[in-house]
């Protein structure tokens, strides 16, 4: 039995309250016969103490640098950032969202080190689904309509508009581009407020379904140029739901589309994380998340389900940490031999990109996991 270290270090992004371990699945891991490190106070964001960690087997480490350095295996939530790129270790694997797509210089850094990157957001199950993405995107799909909802008040620029409306004044429109989990997330919850809600997608069949479960207050429409542009007109939130695993997001909103907008509409683009749907969509972060371009408020937080990070960070390790028991346990040679779903997680093995959608993006080879 192979016998890991595994590390966790506290979440350095802005506004970062996730952490990527909770303390039931350290003693699962101390349990089979591993080393779990944990950087103090990485789970402070999200209400665990450093002695809840340690109560159940978990060795408390200062400093960063040191649980990179001793770790066989990195457990995160976010991407590495530029601070932490001298620390990646060749042979080393680190696991935990990247994408890739939308960052040149992170793709580099983490071919130049020499680690193993496996991407939560590229595992995908026997039946197509990403089960490491769809509880963030649940998460980011309801507060969406939360932030929207509360960026379209006149005291944070927004229309003044109420999204429910009140009894003889119409509530919102609120348009979503994407019926996947991000979207229908989004019009489950606009719907539930009482606003009205045009649902977009190219899957006709995704929409038929979406048809049969929203209520009446959804309206399904196929997603091409033509009714895109028409629903803008009328759109006072708009959000951008549109995901295609490990690749960039599609630009399926101009600069020039948002003349057509109401003055001071709000747009919530999700896809940032992925390049954005949205010409003019830029990160930005939870401490400083909208910007005003073409008289519309743009909120293009990278990390949405960080900021309620108790909620995300239980949902996520519930997805997360049999993975992790599966590399610990086995390596990552006959992991992902054992695991289909794992192998697809791969995006970079020791300096070489193995994900499709990555070397399409820019123009790489592509090496065999």
């Amino acid at each position: 039995m192979n016998t890991y270290t595994i590390g966790v270090p506290k979440e350095i992004k802005t506004d970062e309250y996730r952490v990527a371990m909770i303390p039931v699945g350290v003693e699962e891991l101390t349990r089979a016969g591993h080393r779990v490190l944990i950087q103090a106070g990485a789970g402070q964001g999200s209400g665990i103490a450093d002695e809840q960690y340690s109560a159940n087997g978990a060795e408390i480490v200062g400093a960063a640098a040191e649980i990179w350095a001793r770790s066989d295996l990195i457990v995160k939530v976010k991407e590495p950032l530029h601070p932490e790129w001298p620390m990646l270790r060749r042979g080393q694997i680190v696991f935990t969202y990247f994408h890739f797509a939308a960052d040149r210089d992170l793709t580099d850094a983490v071919m130049k080190s020499g680690i193993t990157a496996i991407a939560y957001e590229t595992i995908k199950d026997k039946h197509g689904n990403l089960p490491l993405l769809t509880p963030m995107s649940e998460v980011a799909g309801r507060m969406s309509i939360q932030e929207g909802a509360k960026f379209l008040e006149r005291p944070f620029e927004g229309r003044g508009i109420l999204l429910g409306g009140v009894p003889g004044v119409l509530p919102a429109n609120v348009v979503v581009l994407g019926a996947g989990i991000v979207g229908a997330n989004a019009a489950k919850t606009a719907a539930g407020l009482g606003a009205n809600v045009i649902l977009l997608d190219i899957n006709l069949d995704r929409l038929r379904y979406i048809d049969d479960v929203m209520p009446t207050n959804v309206t399904t429409l196929y997603s091409d140029r033509h009714n895109i542009v028409d629903s803008l007109s009328r759109a006072d939130l708009l959000i951008g739901a549109v995901l295609i695993p490990g690749a960039k997001a599609p630009r399926l909103v101009r600069r020039d589309d948002l003349k057509r907008m109401p003055k001071r509409a709000v747009i919530i683009d999700v896809a940032i994380d992925q390049g954005g749907c949205v010409e003019t969509a830029r990160p930005t972060t939870h401490s400083k998340p909208t910007y005003i371009e073409e008289d519309v408020v743009h909120y293009c937080v990278t990390n949405m389900p960080g900021a309620v990070g108790r909620t995300s960070t239980y949902a996520l390790t519930n997805v997360t940490l049999p993975y992790v028991l599966q590399l610990a346990k086995h390596g990552y040679a006959d992991a992902i031999r054992q695991s289909a779903a794992l192998a697809q997680g791969v995006n970079i093995h020791q300096g070489k990109v193995t994900s499709p959608a990555v070397a399409d993006t820019f123009n790489l080879p592509c090496a065999a996991v």
